[in-house]
């Protein structure tokens, strides 16, 4: 599978704080990886680098499409197809559907004027055909505040996916929804992978990513402890695996063992070192 985005030995720091340190991470092309990771992992720098708002430290890479972008920016990340879409889900609630859909990049006519007939329209389709409002009492005028948490996201997900993007980042996209709204934003997951798009699916719940995700990346305290397909196991295995991570930052079974081996064998060897 060919690479969309590929982050290459980065680090992060912030004055003496270490956010990220030696980073690889890819996400393919028509790929959903779901990015694992409790508060304070590093998930929220690393989305920051991916799109262009932080710079990593020296000698570390990103690279989009298979070309090396030294001086990744936001307007350059954007051209280059990606997308985020965060927590707070960026919508302005006191504006209608058809203004949040194209805020910031509103169609004009042959004269420059806004065309607002035809942004009314695609919303109108974009309504039947990409977010499943069937309801007469959704119209392209409806005020985003009287949405559901479920269908805000999925008015951020078709914005992103109408203006091209290629890999639309979710930044734990499920957060204070109820379990009817979470499946909502599960399908509009699934269309992304229908579309051909990538996208990366990002939270602390393994029960919102597993069932969606083709791949699962775990990060802890900055760095990358694991990662496995997810035909590689289980959820209960993951879930076991997940618990060793948040004791020894590593997904391998003999992370704790050696862990507590080490310091006897350094003990050991200093015991030696003095009968000498």
């Amino acid at each position: 599978m060919e690479n969309f985005l590929q982050l290459k030995n980065v680090s992060k720091t912030f004055g003496e704080v270490s956010a990220l340190h030696d980073v690889n991470f890819e996400v393919g092309t028509n790929e959903i990886v779901g990015l694992l990771g409790d508060n304070g992992a590093g998930k929220s720098t690393m989305v920051k680098i991916m799109t262009g708002y932080h710079r990593p430290d020296a000698g570390g890479e990103i690279h989009i499409k298979g070309r090396r972008v030294p001086h990744l920016t936001v307007p350059e990340a954007r051209k280059q197809g990606i997308e985020i879409v965060y927590q707070e889900r960026a919508l302005a609630d006191k504006q209608s559907l058809w203004r949040n859909i194209f805020l910031g990049r509103e169609l004009s006519n042959s004269w420059g004027m806004l065309d607002v007939k035809k942004m009314r329209e695609e919303t109108l389709n974009l309504m039947h055909t990409a977010m499943g409002f069937t309801s007469s009492a959704i119209t392209p005028d409806s005020i985003i505040k009287t949405f559901s948490g479920g269908e805000r996201q999925g008015v951020a997900i078709t914005r992103a996916l109408y203006f091209k993007a290629e890999l639309i980042m979710l930044d734990e996209p499920t957060m204070g929804l109820s379990l009817s709204e979470t499946n909502k934003v599960i399908d509009f997951v699934h269309r992304i992978k229908a579309e051909g798009k990538s996208c990366i699916f990002i939270d602390h719940n393994i029960f919102h990513v597993y069932p969606v995700c083709d791949r699962i990346v775990v990060l802890d305290r900055g760095t990358i402890a694991g990662q496995y397909l997810k035909n590689e196991l289980t959820l209960e295995e993951l879930i076991e695996r997940l618990y060793l991570v948040a004791h020894t930052g590593s997904l391998r079974k003999g992370a704790a063992k050696e862990e507590n081996e080490a310091p006897k064998a350094a003990g050991d060897a200093a015991k030696k070192g003095g009968d000498r």
